[in-house]
């Protein structure tokens, strides 16, 4: 009998739904990789096939490849293409994941310092439509481990860009959230308004909708759908 081993493997979102399950352990080879993995749900699911031939793959809470092989216990993590706290050194920089609403004035006080003479910020807002559809509300999803891990990565390239700017702090929200709410807030302090604050904000909104695994779903009046980017990161992003 050949060797197994046994990986957790997690889901969200849209995928989650395919699959009926948000989580389960799975015996494999023990030569098997990310796509034998993948190869096997879509034997066990299915229904779920389609879905899986587009997922994204994170082994251990950073992007993989197919080819990647996979060692016991290892958490693997399938989700779709995204869409879209923790205290950093000194607490210049706050990430958080959030279930209650925003406060943009606490934000923004976050970054507020004496050496600072410019504060950007930019306020992610559910809007009542999309796409020619009237949107009744909204779903977020996140994987949270790697999700606060990821905005941190995208604060740290963001300093390495602008290094004059100073205190950062990023809040998502999570769940259920109503036309009018916060969804995201990115606040940024710098000594002047030219010293990248404005770039660095940009830069962070757009990279968290390109790699930061959080996932919202538009509820309208007859239907409902979960929303795919069309980002590809590459292993190890």
């Amino acid at each position: 009998m050949s060797a197994k081993i046994q990986v957790q493997v997690r889901t969200f979102a849209s995928l989650r739904q395919a699959l009926g399950t948000a989580s389960l352990a799975l015996d494999l080879p023990s030569d098997a990789t990310v796509d034998d993995l993948l190869e096997r749900l879509s034997a066990d699911y299915p229904a779920a096939a389609s879905h899986l031939s587009t997922t994204l793959v994170a082994v251990n809470h950073a992007y993989a490849d197919r080819a990647q092989p996979l060692a016991p216990g290892d958490e693997v993590a399938i989700f779709p293409p995204v869409s879209g706290g923790a205290v950093g050194e000194k607490a210049q920089i706050f990430v958080a994941l959030s279930s209650d609403p925003i406060d943009p004035l606490a934000l923004s006080e976050m970054v507020v310092e004496p050496g600072s003479g410019a504060v950007v910020t930019f306020n992610g807002m559910v809007r009542d439509n999309n796409l020619g559809r009237s949107v009744r509300y909204l779903e977020y999803e996140a994987y949270a481990e790697m999700a606060e891990a990821k905005i941190q990565q995208i604060v740290a390239e963001a300093r390495e860009r602008w290094p004059a700017i100073r205190r950062v702090a990023v809040v998502h929200r999570t769940g259920h959230l109503e036309i009018g709410e916060m969804a995201v807030l990115v606040a940024i302090g710098a000594p002047r308004r030219n010293d990248g604050a404005f770039e660095a904000t940009r830069y962070v909104i757009d990279r968290i909708k390109e790699i930061v695994p959080i996932w919202k779903k538009e509820v309208w009046a007859d239907g409902e759908e979960w929303l795919e980017g069309d980002y590809r990161p590459q292993t190890g992003e």
